[in-house]
């Protein structure tokens, strides 16, 4: 807890067997609750993750990153979490952020707050692929020209959210794929949340998740379409639902365990 903040931690896992434990054991003290879920892993992620004594929510199928986030969030939500980090369980991050992170939200300063690997450098030291730079650089400056941000990255997966960010934006428009990462902070930028950065180390090995290059471009195509409908609907031009404040939220009312059987599996999730 944090200045009288509850803080959770969720990890949107996927075979993250052989990192989760190292992950968890470099969780700080602040954090209140510790939630994974698993998108129906063909490892042994959800028997460690018990071991630990994570909460933890399995989906019945292969749903997708995107859709592995709004059941994160919705159970943190559910738990009572003020402010929820996201953090990736393959260890690509470093845990030991958590506590700036959400202080910085507890005290007021931001709403939202993004740990990036290229402040300090961190992403060609840690060893990301030069393909994988060259694009997130060019994205970024892409994505800064059309929504006027001025953000070192976008495509980071360490993020911070107050509660009223997560309630306030219309995530049940978002993508179930990896995309859904860039169109959530497309909407913070939208809808005027205050978003903050800190630089994080980054570590790249065989062990950590990465998305293969077909599904990188496929990523990539999928932040300009994103930024192209950002800029649009601000002119008036187009008007789309992810950026509509009468778009699906996630409702209090909606966080509800009995969507879980009794194996703690996602049944089924709003759509």
């Amino acid at each position: 807890m944090i200045k009288g903040k509850r803080v959770a931690v969720v990890m949107p896992a996927y075979n993250a067997a052989k990192t989760l434990e190292k992950t968890t054991r470099e969780l700080p003290d602040t954090v209140d609750i510790k939630i994974l879920v698993d998108d129906n892993s063909g490892d042994e992620t959800v028997r460690i993750a018990e071991k630990l004594g994570l909460q933890t929510f399995v989906h019945e199928n292969n749903y997708g990153y995107g859709r592995n986030q709004q059941t994160c969030y919705r159970e943190a939500l559910a738990a009572g979490a003020d402010i929820v980090v996201m953090v990736h369980p393959d260890y690509q991050y470093t845990p030991l952020l958590v506590t700036a992170m959400a202080s910085m939200i507890a005290y007021g300063v931001y709403d939202v707050v993004l740990g990036s690997r290229i402040i300090g450098g961190g992403a060609l030291k840690g060893g990301m692929p030069l393909y994988k730079y060259v694009a997130n650089r060019f994205l970024t400056a892409f994505q800064n020209a059309f929504t006027g941000a001025k953000l070192s990255e976008y495509h980071t997966g360490f993020r911070a959210f107050s509660k009223e960010v997560l309630l306030s934006l219309p995530l049940l428009e978002n993508s179930d794929d990896f995309v859904f990462d860039n169109e959530i902070l497309a909407q913070c930028i939208y809808f005027g949340c205050r978003i903050g950065e800190v630089s994080c180390p980054t570590r790249y090995f065989d062990e950590a998740s990465s998305i293969n290059f077909l599904r990188s471009v496929s990523y990539g195509f999928g932040v300009l379409g994103t930024t192209l409908k950002c800029w649009l609907h601000r002119l008036g031009i187009a008007h789309f639902r992810l950026f509509s404040s009468a778009g699906r939220k996630l409702l209090l009312n909606y966080y509800s365990s009995p969507s879980l059987d009794a194996n703690h599996k996602v049944s089924s999730t709003i759509s």
